[in-house]
């Protein structure tokens, strides 16, 4: 790795300013027994969604991922597509009921996944 030259301006990406001002992009929340259940399967691929989309775009990242209650998981991102992605991916791994509501005007998506049973 090359050292930046002398005097250059270091410059934090727009995604470390996300993760310094826990300033998140994308929200997706995943509720219900399935979660208590299967969280590190859900946890692993979410891990997995971000490595893949790393790779074509880097800053696109998981910010955190809390466990709330017992059976409810919070994931944040730097971005917008990633949370779509998780949701759908846990969607179609666990069924269950998947909303999604992006706010072009805030460039801010809210993804919610619930199952009861």
């Amino acid at each position: 790795m090359e050292l930046p030259p002398a005097g250059a301006h270091e410059e934090l990406c727009q995604a470390c300013h996300r993760i310094n001002d826990k300033f998140p992009a994308g929200i997706v929340t995943l509720k219900g027994p399935t979660v208590r259940e299967h969280e590190e399967e859900i946890v692993n691929l979410a891990r997995n969604l971000e490595q893949a989309e790393k790779q074509e775009h880097p800053l696109n990242r998981i910010m955190a991922i809390d466990k709330e209650e017992p059976d409810t998981l919070v994931i944040t991102t730097t971005d917008v597509h990633l949370p779509r992605r998780i949701g759908t991916a846990v969607h179609h791994a666990f069924h269950g009921d998947l909303k999604l509501h992006f706010d072009e005007d805030d460039y801010f998506i809210r993804v919610n996944w619930v199952r009861d049973t």
